[in-house]
């Protein structure tokens, strides 16, 4: 369950922390290890995905029994195939594995170990406290043959001095007859997050050499604000989270990101009043983006004939751009390379599109397109500018993981504030998120044995 979503090559969707974990492993994503994805829409429903395509919505009390079987079919399919293209396959579980009242349709945990017979880890986090209550417990309440599958547990995220907990350990071990294979220091990295309340241990304070300061509003259904991990890595730069409900105040740009919902998302900001901040930023001559949702938004007018979103009807937008835009029930999900007009022509762009939704520039009384707007890439339907590159929309995600078109883009912004141009020569974010992930690998290889569940090796 998460609203951070990537759209493999093929076009299917999976959630973003599945392909950050495909990439760790160094193979491309593919919907196959992701098989089911629920993104939540609000009044206890969210939108189904399976095997990559959105496939309808359901209330949290109907899912499993719409879901149950249908979802363990793709489940034992996925397995299937990745089974058959890879020697090895690490799966993750979700949540507790001993939720009592859950377990009887729990698709993910000990459903999936008891299914293949995997050797597996019990990974707890100990900087909420409990942990070894929690370990004692979970065994306590699996049944024997999952029991029997636990070859290791792992302490996660621990602060503070090792030997600390060796008496512990040694109790834990004794107690369970398991052993403790790694105890994981707690690790400070900007990470790609998995849900929207990482986000609310995200506003750091102002970094030292920080010369920009960007707002992204943090909408009730944000969606993929994965994008703004590679403008958090700009050293320079100062991402700031802002719920509707604070004031905007006088940052260098304010960026309006995906939603899951963006009719409902978008009468929240009407009505505290930050969509009148915003416009109010834009008429001063701030710079505003708006991603995907955030794109819509910030059109003319939206409509939802068919109450895909909950909410039929039409919506006055932040009218910021001439646009309107349908809701519509086919969702668009794929790859893109494209390439930029603005803010420098020529640069190759990558990312992906996940919208239900289409848009389209409104004509002028005199039945002239809008002559102030430009075109953002070669093509024309996946963004437009104005003339005074103040105001930005574009459906791509991912945008920012480009790094000449980053850095140009900042360099607007740096422009306006009399400030010396960053190089625009720079590698795309992907290259830093490898870096990331690297060191996270090497950090973690320092502190776990993972003898107890890899397969023996052979001499």
């Amino acid at each position: 369950m998460a609203l951070n979503a990537y759209v493999t090559p093929n076009g299917g969707e999976i959630g973003h922390a599945q392909a950050v974990q495909a990439w760790a492993a160094g193979v491309t994503p593919c919907v196959e290890m992701n098989p089911i994805l629920l993104k939540p829409q609000g009044d206890m429903t969210s939108q189904v995905i399976l095997m990559g395509k959105a496939v309808g919505q359901v209330s949290a009390s109907d899912y499993y029994e719409q879901y149950f079987s249908k979802g363990w079919q793709v489940i034992e399919e996925s397995l299937r195939r990745l089974t058959n293209e890879y020697d090895l396959i690490v799966c993750e579980g979700a949540g507790s594995p001993a939720e009592i009242n859950l377990k009887h349709r729990d698709l993910t945990n000990m459903r999936v170990a008891r299914h293949l017979n995997a050797p597996t880890l019990l990974v707890v986090d100990i900087d909420r406290g409990g942990a070894f209550a929690h370990v004692v417990g979970t065994l306590e309440l699996l049944e024997p043959e999952e029991r029997a599958l636990i070859k290791g547990v792992v302490i996660n995220k621990f602060r503070g001095q090792r030997s600390l907990l060796d008496s512990g350990i040694t109790w834990l071990e004794k107690r369970t007859g398991i052993p403790v294979v790694g105890v994981i220091p707690w690790i400070d990295h900007v990470f790609p997050a998995e849900d929207s309340l990482d986000l609310l241990e995200r506003n750091p304070k102002k970094k030292s050499g920080s010369e920009l300061t960007i707002a992204v509003i943090r909408l009730p259904r944000i969606s993929n604000f994965t994008d703004f991990d590679p403008l958090e890595a700009e050293a320079t730069v100062t991402v700031k989270y802002l719920s509707p409900s604070q004031s905007l105040g006088h940052p260098d740009a304010v960026i309006i990101p995906g939603t899951k919902t963006t009719i409902s998302d978008l009468l929240v900001l009407q009505k505290t009043g930050m969509a009148a901040e915003i416009q109010n930023y834009a008429a001063a001559g701030g710079t505003v983006l708006g991603i995907c949702g955030g794109f819509q938004m910030l059109g003319k007018m939206l409509a939802d004939p068919e109450g895909v979103e909950g909410q039929e009807g039409r919506y006055q937008g932040l009218n910021l751009l001439p646009l309107k835009t349908v809701i519509t029930g086919n969702k668009v999900a794929r790859q893109r390379l494209v390439t930029s007009n603005y803010p420098q022509v020529g640069l190759p762009v990558t990312g992906y599109e996940i919208h239900q939704g289409r848009s389209r520039l409104l004509e002028s009384e005199d039945g002239d397109k809008a002559s102030s707007f430009k075109p953002l890439f070669d093509d024309p339907g996946l963004g437009i500018v104005d003339i005074s590159q103040s105001i930005w929309g574009s459906y791509l995600h991912g945008l920012f993981d480009n790094g000449p078109w980053r850095r140009a883009w900042l360099n607007q912004l740096r422009q306006q504030r009399g400030l010396p141009s960053l190089p625009t020569g720079v590698a795309n974010y992907r290259e830093q998120r490898e870096a990331i992930l690297n060191s996270l690998a090497d950090i973690v290889e320092a502190h776990i044995d993972l003898s107890p569940v890899l397969p023996s090796q052979k001499p």
